[in-house]
């Protein structure tokens, strides 16, 4: 491999760059998408729903305090608007969700980015590698192997390398993507069961409110 980091030349120094800087993003990716954030949300939507049973929104919003989720932060946001009707939870919703879904987008298009650019440093490795293969082939006015061989060989090196950096990538980018993707839809599914639940429970229609039907918690 350093024997290989020589013969590729300058450019190897960029493609180590992104080696490096796409390594550093997929471990705090997997840590976070995959280790931090796991949770069951049917689950534990359930279990709030029960919490708010017992001891009302305000046993609820505690409950997902003591929860690192973005899907608890979400579904925080409907219950600190829970009186103020479905329209309002929802919008709360809305706006709590664009702050979580920036969180879990965070550094993927850096790392969407280091994939393009792998490749192409590569690419730029083999031009300039058979620049420099040319190069010689002229300074010397004939075609021998060893001659070109510097050239080539730093051209192969670089193709090689940017392809290796960036394929592996590409498939942890789409498994990540993937996990987020299937996160937001649980995140949406959890807040619509939460709200429909809210806002029969809590929410008074004037209708309620006259005959004093009313289940305020």
């Amino acid at each position: 491999m350093i024997h290989e980091f020589q013969v590729g030349g300058s450019i190897m120094w960029f493609l180590l760059a992104c080696a490096l800087l796409g390594l550093i993003l997929l471990i705090e990716r997997i840590f976070t998408i995959f280790l931090k954030m796991r949770l069951n949300t049917k689950t534990f939507v359930a279990n709030l729903i029960q919490t708010i049973e017992k001891g009302g929104v305000k046993a609820g919003m505690e409950a997902c305090d003591n929860t690192t989720s973005p899907v608890a932060k979400v579904l925080k946001s409907a219950l600190e608007k829970s009186s103020g009707g479905r329209a309002l939870m929802e919008d709360a919703v809305l706006r709590a969700s664009s702050t979580e879904l920036t969180f879990l987008d965070r550094g993927m298009s850096l790392l969407g980015g280091i994939i393009t650019v792998a490749p192409f440093f590569g690419f730029l490795g083999t031009v300039t590698g058979m620049i420099r293969a040319f190069a010689a082939v002229a300074a010397v006015g004939e075609v021998e192997p060893t001659v070109v061989a510097s050239g080539i060989s730093e051209a192969l090196v670089t193709t090689k390398w940017g392809l290796m950096i960036a394929a592996p990538l590409s498939i942890v980018f789409i498994l990540i993507q993937s996990k987020i993707n299937s996160y937001t839809r649980e995140m949406e599914s959890s807040a619509s069961t939460l709200i429909d639940y809210l806002a029969e429970k809590f929410v008074c229609t004037p209708k309620q409110a006259a005959n004093n039907l009313c289940d305020k918690q």
